[in-house]
C-alpha cells in the first residue's frame, strides 16, 4: 500500500464526519447593544437567540438536510448609518435574514433588500415600514397608529384635554410625537411645546420635565426604551405631577415597575405586559430560566419571528432564497403551535406584517385593565 493510499484512508473518518455535519445558516442582527438603548437592543436580541438555541436542540431539516442556525450580532448604537454599514457587512458574507429592531435603521436599509437580496425582519411599529411596500420586509409588532385613538380617548376622559410632550427624539419617537399630537387635536385637545429629549444619551430628565409641567398639562406623552422612560416618569411624579401618562409602545410597564415605585405608573396607558396575555406561561418560564429577567414583547415577538422564519424555510425548501421564504411566512405562522408563537397568531399578511392579537391596558393600583381595540390598520 503506497503513502498516497495511506493518507486517503486516514482522511476517511474526517470526510465522513464532514459529510454528516449540519448545514450552518447565519442569521444577522443589527441593533443597539451599547449606549442608552442597549437594554432594549439586548432584549430584542435575546428573543432571536433563545429561538435559535431551541431550534438547534430540536433540529430542523430543510429539503432533507439538517440545519443549525448561528446568530451574528453587530452593534449599531441605534444609529441608522451604522445599521446600513452592518447590513452591508453581513450581506457581503451571504447572510440573507437580518433582524433590525429600530425604525431609523429599518427605513434606512429597506431600499437595500432587493439589491442585496435579504429578508429584513423589522421590529418596530412604525407604519411607514409597511407603507414602503417593500417585498422583502417581515414586520413583527402591531402598527402604533392603532393605539392613538384609544390612548387619547382613555386619557382625555380620565384626566383632561391638555397634553404635554416629552417623547424621545429618535426618528421613531418623532413620528410617534407627530401622530399623537394630530390625534389629540382631532379629539378636541390642546398641545404644549415639544420638550422631547434624546433618551439614548440624556442622563438627567428633570429640566425637560420642568419645562413640560410649567404648561400645566393633564396628561404627559412619554416614551422610548423602558429604562429612560421610567426616569422621565419618576422625575414628573417627584415634581408633583398628578395626571396621566400616554406611554409609547417601546416602553414596557413590566420593566419600568422594577425601576420606580409601581404607584408612579398609576394613571398610565400603554401596551399590556406579555405576562398578562393568555397562553404565555411556557415562554415566560423558559425565558426567565435562560435570562434571569422578565420577558417583554421585544423578546417574545423576536422569538416568534425566528420560529416563523425557520418553519417558512422548511416549507419553502430553502435557507438561501429570501423571496421563497417570504412567500411561506403566512403558512408557517398558521402551522406553528402557541408555545412557539407566544401570542395568538392569525398569520402574516400579503405585505409581510404579522397578524396577531394586540391588547392595550390602563394601570391603577398596580393592576392592569385590558382595553381590547379592533385594528384600524393592518
Amino acid at each position: 500500500m503506497n503513502k498516497r493510499t495511506l493518507v486517503s484512508l486516514a482522511l476517511l473518518p474526517f470526510l465522513a464526519s464532514s459529510a454528516l455535519a449540519d448545514k450552518v445558516v447565519n442569521i444577522g442582527f443589527s441593533g443597539p447593544l451599547s449606549g442608552g438603548a442597549a437594554f432594549y437592543g439586548k432584549d430584542t436580541q435575546s428573543g432571536v437567540e433563545m429561538a435559535i438555541a431551541e431550534l438547534n436542540r430540536k433540529g430542523i431539516r430543510v429539503k432533507g438536510e439538517k440545519v443549525t442556525f448561528k446568530l451574528v450580532s453587530l452593534d449599531d448604537r441605534y444609529l441608522p448609518n451604522e445599521t446600513a454599514t452592518n447590513v452591508k457587512r453581513m450581506t457581503s458574507q451571504d447572510i440573507n435574514i437580518i433582524f433590525v429592531p429600530h425604525a431609523g435603521g429599518i427605513l434606512t436599509v429597506q431600499p437595500m433588500t432587493t439589491r442585496d437580496n435579504f429578508l429584513l425582519v423589522a421590529y418596530s411599529s412604525e407604519p411607514k415600514i409597511l407603507e414602503a411596500n417593500n417585498p422583502l420586509t417581515f414586520m413583527l409588532p402591531p402598527r402604533y397608529d392603532n393605539y392613538l385613538q384609544p390612548f387619547t380617548a382613555t386619557q382625555m376622559k380620565a384626566f383632561g384635554k391638555r397634553l404635554g410632550l416629552i417623547g424621545t427624539t429618535s426618528a421613531y419617537g418623532k413620528q410617534w410625537t407627530d401622530a399623537i399630537t394630530a390625534e389629540w387635536k382631532k379629539q378636541g385637545g390642546t398641545i404644549g411645546r415639544d420638550n422631547g429629549v434624546d433618551y439614548a444619551t440624556t442622563v438627567d430628565y428633570s429640566s425637560a420635565v420642568t419645562k413640560a409641567l410649567a404648561e400645566k398639562p393633564d396628561v404627559l406623552f412619554v416614551g422610548g426604551p423602558s429604562q429612560p422612560t421610567a426616569l422621565v416618569i419618576k422625575a414628573a411624579r417627584e415634581q408633583g405631577f398628578k395626571g396621566g401618562f400616554i406611554v409609547m409602545d417601546q416602553a414596557k410597564f413590566e420593566q419600568m415597575d422594577t425601576l420606580i415605585p409601581a404607584a408612579y405608573l398609576n394613571g398610565s396607558v400603554g401596551v399590556l405586559p406579555t405576562k398578562e396575555f393568555p397562553g404565555t406561561g411556557i415562554f415566560i418560564s423558559q425565558y426567565q430560566k435562560a435570562y434571569k429577567k422578565i420577558p417583554t414583547s421585544e423578546a417574545a415577538l423576536n422569538y416568534m419571528g425566528m420560529n416563523v422564519i425557520a418553519r417558512a424555510m422548511e416549507l419553502a425548501g430553502t435557507t438561501s432564497d429570501p423571496k421563497a421564504i417570504k412567500a411561506k411566512l403566512d403558512d408557517a405562522a398558521k402551522s406553528l403551535p402557541l408555545s412557539r408563537t407566544v401570542y395568538k397568531l392569525m398569520g402574516v399578511t400579503d405585505n409581510g406584517h404579522v397578524d396577531a392579537e394586540f391588547i392595550i391596558a390602563s394601570v391603577k393600583n398596580g393592576k392592569y385593565t385590558k382595553l381590547r381595540v379592533p385594528k384600524v390598520f393592518k
